[in-house]
């Protein structure tokens, strides 16, 4: 029943202990930052020594193990290094000077990839080709991609990076994720694009009401719940399980990857690694980079 704004800043401060200074909030967390001493054994410690006790519990506790299928107190450090933190009234999520998605939506973004008008003609797209499975068959794998005697394209790899090597040493964590979309018969639902659930006993971690992204002004709303999901290989993965063990495995993977001739291995599933949308961009320019 309350509502608070991400990321923290002086409006979920003033909300949460009803002061107005950003010296009064620096002054709390400060103080409750205080509970941990030494260095932080797992994700409860490494938080509360960021944002002290308030926020850990109200904000960032429940959600977290939602998301993760575990205790806080289970989860390593290190998936919670930074928390952003704003000691202004400023609830832009980054500090970057513009922000927001492709006008339009990611869909426009890739078309435009794609409809190369350098070349004779658009860059052909085939779908629901499992390319693991497609190089296995030489005679499929050279048509698909074009080889000819003498010359080996070069592939850039964006699954993941364990099934590439056929699970050789187990396959690598992730959470997943289930979606749920109602249609409501109203032109403005929540209010916001993304509200999330910190609240253990909801169930989902966060509700999306699409129109919100682009300033829409249809008469009717549809808005998406999340609910986190335990993975199995084969489903759609979303969140890589950093975790040591997980950690340890993928480099044994990546050692292997090193040693692949002439395919470039980039992303979430192949790095193993979580990227925002920005993250992602900046790997892809530097891949092109440092392939050119």
């Amino acid at each position: 029943g309350h509502l608070y704004n991400l990321p923290f800043n002086m409006n979920t401060f003033r909300e949460l202990w009803d002061i107005v200074t950003p010296a009064q909030a620096r002054a709390i967390i400060d103080e409750q930052r205080k509970e941990i001493t030494g260095e932080p054994r797992n994700l409860e410690e490494q938080a509360i020594s960021l944002v002290g006790r308030d926020i850990y519990e109200k904000l960032i506790k429940g959600y977290t193990e939602k998301q993760w299928g575990r205790a806080c107190t289970e989860l390593p450090a290190f998936i919670i290094r930074r928390l952003p933190v704003r000691f202004t009234f400023d609830n832009n999520y980054f500090n970057d000077r513009y922000q927001g998605i492709p006008e339009g939506g990611y869909n426009v973004l890739i078309d435009g990839l794609l409809d190369d008008k350098k070349l004779t003609g658009s860059i052909e797209v085939r779908t629901g080709v499992d390319y693991n499975e497609l190089r296995k068959d030489a005679a499929a794998r050279k048509k698909i991609l074009g080889m000819t005697e003498g010359r080996t394209p070069e592939v850039i790899y964006t699954g993941a990076i364990d099934a590439y090597f056929d699970y050789e040493f187990g396959p690598l964590a992730y959470r997943g994720l289930r979606f749920e979309t109602d249609r409501f018969e109203e032109e403005n639902r929540q209010g916001v694009a993304v509200m999330n659930y910190t609240a253990r006993m909801v169930p989902f971690t966060r509700t999306i009401e699409h129109k919100h992204f682009e300033f829409g002004t249809q008469p009717v709303t549809y808005v998406t719940r999340e609910y986190p999901a335990d993975w199995q290989p084969g489903e759609e993965a979303y969140y890589p399980v950093n975790d040591a063990e997980n950690s340890t495995l993928y480099a044994k993977y990546a050692a292997l990857a090193k040693a692949e001739p002439h395919v470039h291995f980039g992303g979430r599933l192949a790095e193993y690694k979580y990227y925002d949308m920005d993250d992602t961009i900046r790997a892809a320019l530097d891949a092109v980079q440092a392939l050119s």
